[in-house]
């Protein structure tokens, strides 16, 4: 009865997308406001029909209905509540409807704002909206339905995979989905813009806050999925390089090189083109990042769900961005701008360095992580590029955007002088050189990490400054240190906040230089009472017990204390975990953590003949934490960029320019 219903609304859903689609075509090629207000209606009204969808899964889910065959394939009795509410996304299947669920809420979000001075936008913008829910639609109702029925119920479940129980895969897989629909609707707009000429930066404005949360969601995502690596995987880091990392981070890199470029269009109204492309080149990753994760075409740690839905995608692609590029070749004209650089050290340059920047990191990821279906086409043999590449071929371009971060403030809109910058880098530089030469004096001496150390002091020196001119500024007037920096984060969120973001990638960036190049690991096999030493600290093994724990879970857990500088710091518990339905085995590390590093210790082999014997394998990840605090700065610096600015929404409705467009619609 559940499924019968679940497919009914599905089937609802997916022909009220096509109607939005129809109705918003006619409504625009006949003048006819009442059409186009239908087919937002409609597109509205997907939402509910979807939630409706997904909350009776999520209840056949809780009530172990094996009737199902979904339900039947990721979950079992046994498991907790909660991991049968998160299996909604653990398969296929559900994955897809949990997508359309995201998609419809962003888009009916988006299409509910009665937004008058967009009015010809809208038509256009419900138009591309709908085609994209249209296509996942068509996918969960055609294709991957997740109400498909058993012939023959069985008593249980297989459960749900083990790398999706740990619970960071709570959260992890609704932030990235989150992000990747959410560049849907300044895609639409930019679309919309195209299609009804109107290329000035009206779309941008009604799109800001937009692009700005679903670029933060995807940021989340992908700091949450370094977490989730280094908390599950067992191999002692936090990014691997690994295809379906890299689809999330190729949308992700568009993405911040479109938020970074459409300042210049709305201050100078240049980089019309290029912003299109921006943002047709996001969107198309974020489709195609769906298609990599969803078809397995590249073999990934990440890929839990697969099917011969990959020509679907790869279709899809296609139509949308041959569409795409149709529309920015008609309209190439409109979109040229009667501004140029004035000089290679002004703002705008800077702002153009920094695009070139990060699509050369871009470009480099993408022809790596597509390399083995390249060299399969060419060679008929599937090659495979390995961490160590990336690293290297990525590391000179990182440094260098490092560098831009901190020296593009002090840059002016038009041109800059050169005596202006020399007297801004003068003095941070000077303190960056004094901070590396403390760390060549205490004994370190790799130049990569020096001069890394030395960008990231660079720039955060700068960075810093900023935020003290400003403040000073404002101190003058007679404010207090507080009220001041607090009126110049609320008076100019967009800028500060984004200084906010620079600060917590350079934090990050601190911890990565230190944990890539530092990093130090061993691995013994140690009798009951012995010990393993490494850095500061010694690890001395007690115990293994063997114990069973929810579901089909066998645990094998170790007891080891450990002590630095002779005295007991922590007592860790690493473990493997045994599901024995699958009989799929997991390592989960345990580790001692301080600001400076992690002591991060894994069980790697245990025998029941020889109960007083075991491998450990460990490793000193020196700084890994200054990683997930500036990812912490990161979302905050995000979330004061994003905070809706009263003061700015007015501008924006009383601008008698746009004022204007909306009248004479």
């Amino acid at each position: 009865m559940l499924a019968d219903i679940g497919n009914f609304a599905l089937v609802l859903a997916f022909l009220c997308a096509i109607f939005s689609v129809v109705a918003a075509w006619y409504g625009q090629r006949t003048s006819q406001v009442a059409w186009v207000e239908s087919a937002r209606n409609a597109t509205i009204v997907v939402f509910p029909l979807v939630f409706t969808a997904c909350l009776l899964l999520v209840i056949s889910l809780l009530r172990s209905d094996f009737s199902i065959e979904y339900v039947w394939r990721v979950s079992s009795i046994d498991m907790p509540a909660y991991l049968k509410v998160t299996a909604l996304w653990g398969g296929q299947a559900g994955s897809l409807l949990f997508w359309n669920l995201l998609l419809a809420a962003f888009t009916a979000a988006a299409m509910a704002r009665k937004w008058d001075e967009q009015r010809e936008l809208m038509p256009y913008a419900l138009i591309v909206a709908s085609l994209t829910q249209i296509f996942f639609l068509f996918l969960v109702v055609f294709i991957e339905t997740p109400f498909a029925r058993l012939d023959v119920v069985p008593p249980d479940g297989n459960g749900l995979n083990p790398l999706l129980r740990h619970p960071g895969m709570i959260i992890h897989p609704p932030m990235l989905y989150l992000g990747f629909v959410g560049f849907t609707i300044p895609y639409a707009f930019a679309m919309a813009a195209l299609m009804a000429n109107r290329l000035d930066d009206s779309w941008i404005l009604t799109t800001r806050r937009w692009t700005l949360v679903a670029w933060l969601f995807l940021s989340l995502g992908l700091i949450l999925g370094g977490r989730w690596a280094y908390d599950v995987l067992g191999w002692g880091g936090y990014w691997g390089w690994d295809p379906v990392e890299n689809a999330s981070l190729m949308p992700w890199l568009a993405g911040t090189a479109f938020l970074h470029s459409v300042m210049i269009q709305e201050k100078r109204d240049m980089f019309k083109t290029w912003n299109m492309f921006l943002i047709i080149l996001t969107y198309s990753l974020v489709i195609l990042g769906t298609f990599v994760v969803r078809s397995g075409v590249i073999s990934s740690v990440h890929s839990f769900a697969q099917s011969a839905i990959g020509p679907l995608f790869f279709g899809f692609i296609a139509f949308m961005f041959v569409l795409s590029a149709y529309w920015m070749s008609k309209r190439r004209a409109d979109l040229a701008s009667e501004n140029h650089i004035e000089s290679m050290a002004s703002r705008e340059a800077a702002f153009l360095y920094n695009n070139f920047l990060i699509i050369a990191i871009l470009a480099v990821v993408f022809i790596f992580t597509y390399y083995p279906i390249i060299s399969e086409l060419f060679t008929g043999e599937k090659g495979f590029v390995g961490p160590p590449v990336y690293e290297r071929a990525l590391a000179p371009l990182f440094a260098l955007l490092l560098l831009l971060m901190g020296v593009a403030p002090l840059t002016m809109w038009y041109r800059s002088s050169a005596k202006r910058i020399e007297m801004g880098v003068r003095w941070p530089a000077l303190v960056a050189t004094l901070f590396v030469a403390v760390l060549f004096a205490f004994g370190m001496r790799s130049w990569g990490a020096l001069l890394g150390f030395w960008i990231v002091g660079f720039s955060a020196i700068l960075t810093l400054l900023e935020f003290w001119k400003g403040t000073r500024a404002r101190m003058r007037r007679g404010e207090g240190p507080w009220e001041a920096y607090m009126n110049l984060l609320a008076r100019n969120r967009q800028r500060y906040g984004g200084y906010w973001i620079h600060i917590g990638v350079l934090i990050m960036a601190f911890g990565i230089i230190g944990t890539e190049l530092f990093q130090q690991e061993t691995q013994i096999r140690l009798q009951s009472g012995e010990s393993l030493t490494l850095g500061e600290y010694q690890m001395v093994f007690n115990t293994v017990d063997r114990f069973a724990g929810l579901d089909d879970l066998m645990i094998t857990e170790a007891t080891a204390e450990v002590y630095k500088d002779g005295r007991l710091v922590e007592t860790l518990r690493p473990r493997s975990e045994l599901y024995t339905r699958t009989m799929q085995p997991m390592t989960i590390p345990d580790s001692v953590s301080t600001v400076t590093e992690d002591f991060y210790v894994l069980l790697v082999d245990w025998e029941p003949l020889t109960p007083n014997q075991a491998t450990f394998r460990a490793y000193l990840n020196p700084l890994i934490n200054w990683i997930w605090a500036g990812g912490v700065v990161f979302v905050i610096g995000t979330l004061i960029a994003a905070w809706p600015d009263r003061r700015e929404e007015k501008v924006l409705v009383l601008d008698p320019r746009r004022t204007a467009l909306g009248a004479a619609d």
